[in-house]
Order: structure tokens, then C-alpha cells, then sequence
């Protein structure tokens, strides 16, 4: 990893209000990110997870006003969850931003047929010019997530390159699908 990288994980949209009084009943607090943000901030890399604004119905604006609120620099690794890839997708699109790495893991993109919401979330051009701003990009996906997730990985992967990595029987990366909160895959990329 770059000397001085910071970290910032983007969680994915539950489809329905959970657990907003008790943080850790979370469905995005039960998998992955913690023990990622874990291991980074141990090795050294500060890192955060912060928690979007009503994620159920998530709003581009309202993402990224609590999304600047923290420092990205050209040393950020940024790393995205489903509906969070799409998020920090079009944001380092409309900002410019130059960033060392992003992750997007089971990255999503196509709404559900009569979701108005979510496709205002999900319904922009992806900018081809963040590979030039980008040192590393990688993508996991898994054999076993939705077609929609497959084909969402299809349109971000043709508009911004870099790596695939499909792991076997991890669905949509969530805790039930992979049966534990480690993933050592995804430190592994970050080296």
C-alpha cells in the first residue's frame, strides 16, 4: 500500500430502514466492513466507514455532503459495497479526483423495474476518464450474485477497466452469502 493512504468504505442500500437507533444491527455493519476497516487501521491505514444517509432510499446529493465531509487525496483508497460503487462511481466522476486505488465489490447499477429512487441514484453516464486518475482498479464479483449484479459489473468494468476478481459462492458479498466477515481477498488486492 502507498505510504500515508487513508481508506473510506462505502457501505450498500438495505432495501428497507434497519436498525437506526442500534448501529450494530445493521445489515452492512454484520459483514465484511468491519473486519476490513479493522485490519487496515491495524496495518496502519487509517480507515473509515461512515454511515450514509438513509441508505434504504439513497439520495446522490445527500451522499455527498456527508461523503466530503472527510479527506480524500491522491494516496485514498476508496471502496464501494453494492450501491456504495455506484456512489463513489459518479462522484470521482463529477469531482475530478485523483485517488491511488478503488475497490468496488459486487458494484450495482441497474434499478429495480419501477424504483424511481434508486434509479436517479443509479441513472448517470460513467466518466471513462477516471481510469486516468485511478493508479489501481478492482472489482469483485462472485459466480452466484443476482444477473443484475453481473450485468452491473459488466457496465462498470467496460467504461473503467482493470481487474475481476470472481470468487466462487460469495453472492452478493453480503454476511449470509459468505458465510463469515473476513475477506482476506480484498486486503490481498490492496498490497
Amino acid at each position: 500500500m502507498v505510504n500515508d493512504a487513508n481508506c473510506i468504505i462505502i457501505h450498500g442500500c438495505p432495501s428497507s430502514p434497519e436498525g437506526q437507533i442500534n448501529i450494530q444491527t445493521r445489515s452492512y455493519d454484520k459483514h465484511w466492513i468491519p473486519w476490513v476497516r479493522e485490519q487496515l487501521n491495524e496495518q496502519g491505514v487509517p480507515t473509515i466507514s461512515p454511515r450514509m444517509p438513509d441508505p434504504w432510499a439513497p439520495d446522490y446529493d445527500a451522499y455527498r455532503k456527508e461523503f466530503e465531509k472527510y479527506p480524500i487525496s491522491g494516496k485514498t483508497i476508496l471502496i464501494g459495497h453494492s450501491c456504495g460503487c455506484a456512489f463513489l462511481v459518479r462522484w470521482l466522476g463529477d469531482s475530478k479526483q485523483k485517488i491511488d486505488t478503488l475497490v468496488l465489490v459486487a458494484p450495482w447499477k441497474i434499478p429495480k423495474e419501477g424504483d424511481t429512487g434508486r434509479k436517479a441514484f443509479y441513472d448517470y453516464p460513467i466518466d471513462e476518464t477516471i481510469k486516468s486518475r485511478v493508479r489501481k482498479i478492482v472489482m469483485f464479483t462472485s459466480d452466484n450474485d443476482e444477473e443484475d449484479g453481473k450485468r452491473s459489473l459488466k457496465i462498470f468494468h467496460a467504461a473503467l477497466g482493470g481487474k475481476i476478481v470472481n470468487l466462487h459462492g460469495k453472492g452478493h458479498y453480503i454476511g449470509q452469502d459468505m458465510g463469515n466477515q473476513e475477506f482476506p481477498e480484498l486486503l490481498k488486492e490492496l498490497d
